[in-house]
């Protein structure tokens, strides 16, 4: 059985529910399965402790979870262009996967949802690449054979999946949006299926 770890920060839902779509695509592919998992807010000095289980929904990721599966979704909200900041501590603390080599080859993926159309959704995708290409991931993108990137009003590109959320957060996935999210997770998944078959070879 194929791991695939759909990883995701969300604040007002969105990136959760891209994150869903992802995993249900992975899923329909035999022999693969979705492990999902969120990771915890950054807290101040003022703040309460953080919690080291979530209340509800998915547990929060470890190291383990990206050493363990075949490939990695990383999932963001956009902050000025670029991925939160709980999901940029979570990998600056993965150095010493990188010094293991632990993630190279893997194939990797990342989706995304902003407040404002416009407002980074591609610059975000984008720079949440860098960190796994640092540890020698191989990042999976969307091909135009997908019809819904030249169908979309709202969010989806070639870089990754994403969901144009409205400045309350509220706004639903469209279901271009949504098509294009489960055929991340599944072309994702196909991917590592077929690395993981020639390792066997």
């Amino acid at each position: 059985m194929n791991e695939i770890l759909v990883i995701y920060d969300s604040l007002h839902g969105s990136v959760k529910l891209l994150a869903q779509h992802l995993a249900h695509g992975v899923e329909a592919v035999p022999g693969c399965k979705a492990r999902v998992r969120t990771v915890p807010k950054l807290m101040t000095e003022r703040d309460s402790p953080a919690k080291l289980v979530p209340d509800t929904g998915a547990p929060f990721a470890t190291l383990d979870d990206l050493r363990e599966c075949t490939a990695v979704a990383v999932g963001s909200p956009t902050r000025f262009g670029n991925m939160s900041a709980a999901m940029k501590y979570f990998w600056d603390g993965t150095s010493g996967l990188w010094l293991e080599h632990a993630l190279e080859g893997k194939p990797a993926c990342v989706f995304t949802s902003t407040a404002s159309l416009h407002g980074g959704q591609e610059s975000t995708l984008l720079t949440m690449m860098v960190p796994l290409l640092h540890h020698g991931m191989l990042i999976v993108g969307l091909p135009y054979s997908n019809p819904e990137l030249n169908l979309t009003s709202a969010g989806g590109s070639p870089y990754g999946a994403s969901h144009w959320a409205g400045p309350d957060g509220k706004r639903p996935i469209t279901e271009e949006e949504r098509r294009l999210a489960f055929a991340q997770g599944k072309r994702l998944a196909e991917i590592a299926k077929k690395l993981s078959q020639q390792d066997l070879q």
